[in-house]
C-alpha cells in the first residue's frame, strides 16, 4: 500500500520546518519536502527525511512534481510552514482536489495595502496608512500622518524591512535602504506602506479554521525596530478585552475571505480598543506553537496537518497554564566567543525548552528584525506570576561573549 504523504513545499530554518515534519511523522504520515535548495535546512539530513529539489516558485513544475509522486505515494495533503508559498500550495490542493486555503484570498492578505483596503471596507478599527512608491511619497505620507511612523514593506514578514520612524532623517535613512537596493523585495513594484503608529500593549491572536485559539501578549525590543523580546499565552486580558480582541479578529476573516486553516492576526490596545496592525494567512512562527502546547496541550502545527489532510482537527483545551517565552537578543555585531549556563537553565524545574540558534566562532549580524534573535527560554506553570520568576531566574543563567568587528578590525 502507498505511504500516505504530506507534500511541504520548502521549510524553515527556524524551528518551524522541524515541527512540521516531526507533527507528520506523528500522524503516521510520510513527509517529502520539495525546496529549490533542500540542503539550507539542517534538520532535513539530520533527521533523514525525504527531500526532492524543484523550483518551488513554478507551480507548473510542482504539480509535474506532485504527478510523478503520486505513481508510488498517496498524496493525502500539501501545505508549508512558510507564508511565501502558502498560496502557491493552496493552488496545488485546488488541483489536486485536497483540503486547502483560497489561494486569492491568500495573495490578497499577503499584499498589505490590499488588505488594509478591505478591512478599511468593513470597518475593521487600524491605524491610518497611506501607500507610497518613491521618497517624495514617502515624506509626504508621513506629514499627513504625523510623527512617529511606522515605514514597511507591503509584502513581507518577520518584521523584515519595517521600521519606527521618529524624524525626516530617520525616515530619509529608512527609505534609502528600502529604495536604495539594500531591502531583499518580495514583490513587484516594490510598494511602501507608511502607517500611524498605534501604541499601546501587543497582542497576537491565533485562530485555526474560525475559532479563536489563544490571544497571547508580545513585548518588542527598544525601537525603531520591532524585535520580539517576550511572549506570553494567555495574556493576561479580562473577559471584555479579551471579547473585543476576538470580535474584531473575527471580522478580519470575514473582511479578507479568511476562515480555513491557521491564521494570527497582530493588534495593538490603544487608547480606542484593539486595532488591528496587521493579518498573517499562516501558522505563527517558532516558539508559538511550543507555547501554546504548553498552556493549553494544543499542537497548532498538528491540527494544522490534520486540517490540510482531511481529518477533523482537535482544538480543546486539555489543561490550563502559563506559557512564556524570552528571546535572547545580542547587543552588537560580531564573533561569538562562548556562550555558558544553558545546560544549568534547561535542568530548571519549569523549563520547557533552551534553545540556541548560535555557537562559538559563528558571526553575528543584527539586522533588526526576527534574525537577530539568537535563542529562546520557555517556562512553563500553572500561574503568570510563577512562570515570570521561572523565566527570569534561567534567563538570568545564560551567558554569552561577543567579540564586536571594531575590535576584531582587520584580523576579523
Amino acid at each position: 500500500m502507498p505511504k500516505r504523504t504530506l507534500v511541504l513545499l520548502e521549510g524553515s530554518t527556524r524551528v518551524n520546518g522541524l515541527l512540521f515534519v516531526q507533527a507528520a511523522k506523528r500522524l503516521g504520515l510520510h513527509p517529502i519536502t520539495l525546496s529549490a535548495d533542500p540542503a539550507q535546512y539542517d534538520y532535513l539530513a539530520a533527521e533523514r527525511f525525504e527531500t526532492i529539489r524543484v523550483d518551488t516558485g513554478n507551480p507548473n513544475a510542482l504539480i509535474r512534481e506532485c504527478l510523478r509522486l503520486s505513481a508510488n505515494y498517496d498524496i493525502v495533503g500539501v501545505t508549508s510552514p512558510l507564508e511565501a508559498f502558502y498560496a502557491i500550495a493552496g493552488k496545488l490542493c485546488r488541483y489536486f482536489d485536497l483540503p486547502g486555503p483560497d489561494p486569492a484570498s491568500i495573495e490578497r492578505c499577503r499584499d498589505k495595502y490590499a488588505q488594509r483596503q478591505l478591512l478599511a471596507k468593513a470597518g475593521v478599527p487600524m491605524p491610518d496608512y497611506r501607500v507610497a512608491a518613491n521618497a517624495a511619497e514617502i515624506e509626504s505620507a508621513a506629514s499627513e500622518i504625523g510623527w512617529p511612523v511606522v515605514v514597511k514593506p507591503t509584502v513581507g514578514n518577520c518584521s523584515r524591512g519595517v521600521r519606527l520612524c521618529r524624524t525626516v532623517r530617520e525616515l530619509t535613512e529608512h527609505t534609502t535602504y528600502l529604495l536604495g537596493g539594500k531591502h531583499i523585495w518580495q514583490s513587484t513594484p516594490n510598494i511602501v506602506l507608511v502607517e500611524e503608529f498605534a501604541q499601546g500593549p501587543q497582542y497576537i491572536v491565533h485562530i485555526m479554521g474560525n475559532e479563536v485559539v489563544a490571544i497571547a501578549a508580545a513585548k518588542f525590543g527598544r525601537p525603531p525596530h520591532f524585535v520580539f523580546r517576550k511572549c506570553i499565552f494567555p495574556a493576561p486580558l479580562t473577559d471584555d478585552e479579551h471579547e473585543r480582541i476576538a470580535d474584531v479578529s473575527l471580522s478580519c476573516l470575514r473582511a479578507l475571505g479568511l476562515g480555513w486553516g491557521p491564521i494570527n492576526i497582530e493588534l495593538r490596545w490603544t487608547k480606542l480598543g484593539p486595532v488591528v496592525i496587521e493579518v498573517n494567512p499562516r501558522i505563527a512562527g517558532a516558539p508559538d506553537s511550543q507555547l501554546g502546547q504548553l498552556a493549553y496541550g494544543v499542537d497548532l502545527v498538528a491540527e494544522h496537518i490534520k486540517l490540510v489532510t482531511g481529518e477533523i482537527c482537535n482544538l480543546h483545551k486539555i489543561r490550563s497554564h502559563t506559557a512564556a517565552a524570552a528571546f535572547l537578543i545580542p547587543d552588537c555585531d560580531g564573533t561569538v566567543d562562548w556562550i555558558d549556563g544553558v545546560s544549568r537553565a534547561a535542568a530548571m524545574p519549569g523549563i520547557a525548552e533552551v534553545k540556541l540558534l548560535i555557537e562559538p566562532k559563528m558571526r553575528i549580524v543584527r539586522k533588526g528584525d526576527d534574525r537577530d534573535g539568537i535563542g529562546w527560554v520557555i517556562a512553563s506553570s500553572p500561574s503568570l506570576d510563577q512562570t515570570e520568576a521561572i523565566l527570569q531566574d534561567a534567563v538570568d543563567l545564560i551567558h554569552w561573549s561577543i567579540t564586536p568587528f571594531s575590535i576584531l578590525g582587520r584580523h576579523e
